[in-house]
C-alpha cells in the first residue's frame, strides 16, 4: 500500500501539521495530525489497521512525541477502523455522542458488505470495532499541553454520513473536515447508515457546509483532493453536490422501463457505472472517480 507524508510548517507561534495518504486499497484517505511541540493529535484513523501502522511510522520520521488523542470526524469505517491502533498507544479517542452511538451499526452494515458481499475479508480479518473513549455535544475546546486550543464543532446538519464533526486548529485557522469535503475530489455518496439503511441527504450537506463557513476557519483540509480557502472549497462542493444530484435524478428518469433494472443487485451494477462515467465526463478535472461507482447506489436508491 503506497503512503505518502506531507508537512507544512505552520506561523512560529504555532505547531506542525502534518497529513498522511493511503492509496487506494484506503480510499485515498487522507489523515491529519498536529504536534503542537509537546503532543500529537491525530484526526481520523485508516480504513484498516495496518495503515494506521502506517501512519504512526509516517509520523515517527518526524517526531517522537506522544499521540495523545485522535478525533473521529464521523461515522465511516475510513474514520475509525484503525482505533485499535491508537488505543494500544495510549491515545484518547474523540467524537460527538451522535457519531459515537452510530459508529456500532455503521460497523455492523460494513462488515456485512466486505464480508459476505465482497469478500475482501472474513470475519477474522475484518477490523476489530472499537468505541470511542470520550464524547461531547455541541461544542467542545481541547486544550493542548502547549497552551494551544483545539475546538471541535458538531454539525447541525448531516454531511457526506448522519453526523459530521468540524475540528478547528485555533492557532492557524485549519478546519479538519474529514470527507464533508472532497476538494477536487469525486464525493462519496452512499449516504449516512441509519437503522441500517443508506440515508444521503445532499440538502442537508449543503447546509452543513453553510455552517462551515461560520466557524472561523481560513483553509479546509478534506479527507481526500485538495487544501483549498474556506469559502471557495464550501461553494465549489455545494455546486458540486447540487449538480451530482441533477446528473443522477436525470439519467434515472432517462432509463424508462429499465429503471427496474436498479432495484436489482444483478443488474445495477452497470447502471452505477455509467453514472461514473457520466460524473467523470461532467467534472474532468475531479479525481478518484471510482468513488462514484461505489457509493452512488446511496444516491440512486433514495430516488426510487
Amino acid at each position: 500500500m503506497a503512503t505518502a507524508l506531507t508537512l507544512a510548517t505552520l506561523p512560529a507561534a504555532a505547531g506542525q501539521l502534518g497529513v498522511f495518504q493511503s492509496d487506494a486499497n484506503g480510499f485515498d484517505t487522507r489523515t491529519y495530525w498536529y504536534d503542537d511541540g509537546r503532543e500529537i493529535t491525530v484526526f481520523d484513523s485508516q480504513f484498516v489497521p495496518q495503515l494506521t501502522d502506517a501512519m504512526v511510522a509516517a509520523i515517527r520520521k518526524s517526531s517522537d512525541r506522544p499521540i495523545t488523542r485522535v478525533v473521529v470526524t464521523h461515522p465511516n469505517p475510513d474514520k475509525f477502523n484503525g482505533l485499535s491502533v491508537l488505543h494500544k498507544l495510549g491515545a484518547t479517542s474523540i467524537a460527538s455522542k451522535a457519531t459515537a452511538d452510530a459508529m456500532p451499526g455503521v460497523d455492523a452494515y460494513k462488515r456485512y458488505f466486505w464480508v459476505k458481499i465482497a469478500k475482501a475479508f472474513t470475519d477474522e480479518t475484518y477490523p476489530a470495532f472499537e468505541a470511542v473513549k470520550q464524547t461531547f455535544s455541541g461544542k467542545s475546546t481541547i486544550t493542548l499541553a502547549s497552551g494551544e486550543t483545539i475546538t471541535l464543532f458538531e454539525l447541525k446538519n448531516p454531511g457526506v454520513s448522519a453526523t459530521q464533526t468540524v475540528a478547528r486548529i485555533d492557532a492557524t485557522g485549519d478546519l479538519i473536515v474529514g470527507d464533508l469535503v472532497h476538494h477536487g475530489a469525486h464525493a462519496w455518496l452512499e449516504g449516512g447508515i441509519v437503522e441500517s439503511k443508506p440515508r444521503p441527504d445532499l440538502k442537508g450537506w449543503i447546509a452543513a457546509l453553510d455552517e462551515l463557513k461560520t466557524l472561523g476557519g481560513k483553509v479546509v483540509r478534506g479527507g481526500r483532493g485538495e487544501d483549498a480557502p474556506v469559502e471557495a472549497a464550501a461553494e465549489s462542493q455545494q455546486a458540486y453536490l447540487r449538480a451530482i444530484d441533477a446528473l443522477v435524478t436525470e439519467y434515472i428518469a432517462g432509463l424508462g422501463a429499465a429503471k427496474a433494472e436498479l432495484a436489482d443487485p444483478t443488474k445495477a451494477g452497470k447502471h452505477y457505472t455509467a453514472i461514473q462515467e457520466l460524473a467523470t465526463a461532467r467534472f474532468p478535472d475531479r479525481k478518484l472517480g471510482y468513488l462514484i461507482g461505489y457509493g452512488v447506489y446511496g444516491l440512486v436508491n433514495s430516488k426510487l
